[in-house]
């Protein structure tokens, strides 16, 4: 059986008016990744400096000409530019690329429905796709009717386009009840676990989230060293060096320009994070821009209302870093923060005494014995509270427990 062999593609950035270069070239490096992750192999990236974008084409007529070129001797099937294109650029890219033409929206959306594993994640998709779609519609999407309808779709007097868009709206409004349902379940669940210490693992995509829920919890979540290697919510339980037990929810990375159809329609799946007591927000330190990436993630918390929730800042990959001086600097300037390696076990000791810390800040220590023969006694008790330690001494039953503080 022989491997399908990976689309060939051009990734395209504008550099306007204030921008750095290397914003631009970053952006290029983690376009490429995406590609990758959809699986499609890169033979060139095109770059223009524009004080604004070409209304018709996006970039300029000359830099069109040279993307020509190169799909010619490349044999090139797909252009993907870094910015949002209009319906209207897409189509003129198209007719004088003579190939398919998408934005950076339209890739993670293609990845997105590439990575949905379970039902919720697949309707989320759909619906952010739909969203994405109902605003793009070109000649391209012209049979919609044939997916989600056929004879005696059309409405009276209506052009194709208004059926099409008729259709989709059809479609997501049934998406959403969908959802609507899965999250009724999924608030079910959430109430059930009620009065547990939740942590979220937060951050830029391919950060560290999954090696490091695997790691403190010995669970086999799938990890790749690709983008959006997780898309479903996994919460685990995770037992603390002091005895207490607190669920880990590890939770889809944030990325640049994330569109915002992806994050109104993932609304459920972030709920899981609404509901963590605390954050662990995850930096990979390897990254050459790091600090971009970790801003990036602090704007989503707030675009999300989630920037209240307390956060402790985990630098991962530090076995990575060969440079002391930039480490002990970092430690300076977040000296809160932990320096740890999820692949390498390094310092994830430290992890767990920082939730514990959190975690009894909302509940209060105590000690109690017991008779042995005050068994029933013994149940309720421990019935009614967190235990986290039991000893025997002197005849006596001793429990050491936590409390909710009042």
């Amino acid at each position: 059986m022989t491997e399908e062999r990976p689309e060939k593609a051009i990734i395209v950035g504008v550099q306007r008016k204030g921008v750095p270069a290397w914003e631009v070239n970053d952006n290029l490096d983690e376009l490429e990744q995406l590609a990758d992750t959809a699986g499609a192999l890169v033979t060139a990236r095109v770059t223009q400096d524009r004080p604004c974008p070409d209304p018709s084409t996006f970039i300029g007529r000359g830099k069109v000409e040279q993307i020509s070129g190169l799909v010619s001797v490349n044999d090139v099937s797909l252009v993907i530019f870094d910015d949002d294109l209009a319906t209207a650029q897409v189509r003129n890219l198209e007719q004088k690329l003579s190939c398919k033409v998408i934005d950076r929206s339209g890739l993670i959306l293609d990845i997105f429905a590439r990575r949905a594993r379970t039902r919720e994640a697949r309707i989320q998709v759909e619906l952010a796709q739909l969203l994405y779609l109902r605003q793009r519609l070109t000649r391209r999407w012209r049979h919609l009717s044939r997916q989600y309808g056929g004879i005696g779709t059309r409405g009276p007097g209506e052009t194709q386009l208004e059926t099409d868009r008729r259709l989709i709206g059809k479609r997501i409004a049934q998406l959403r009840k969908d959802l609507g349902r899965i999250e009724r379940a999924r608030t079910t669940r959430r109430q059930r676990r009620h009065g547990q210490f939740k942590v979220a693992l937060i951050g830029y995509t391919n950060a560290g989230k999954s090696t490091l829920l695997n790691a403190l919890t010995r669970a086999d979540v799938f990890v790749e060293n690709r983008l959006f290697a997780t898309l479903d919510p996994t919460v685990r339980s995770f037992r603390l060096e002091s005895g207490g037990k607190v669920l880990l929810i590890d939770t889809v990375g944030f990325i640049r320009k994330l569109p915002v159809g992806l994050l109104a329609s993932f609304r459920s799946t972030l709920e899981e994070s609404r509901q963590a007591n605390l954050f662990l927000n995850i930096v990979d330190l390897a990254h050459p821009h790091w600090e971009e990436q970790l801003a990036q993630t602090e704007d989503v918390l707030r675009e999300l209302e989630l920037d209240r929730t307390p956060q402790v800042l985990l630098f991962n990959k530090v076995d990575l870093v060969d440079d002391p001086v930039l480490l002990e600097g970092l430690r300076r300037q977040y000296p809160d923060a932990l320096f740890i390696s999820a692949l390498r076990g390094i310092r994830l000791y430290e992890i767990s005494q920082r939730i514990a810390r959190f975690s009894e800040q909302r509940w209060e220590r105590g000690s109690r014995r017991f008779r042995p023969d005050e068994v029933e006694e013994l149940r309720q008790f421990e019935e009614s509270v967190k235990v986290i330690g039991r000893s025997f001494k002197d005849g006596m039953i001793y429990v050491d427990y936590l409390v909710k503080a009042k």
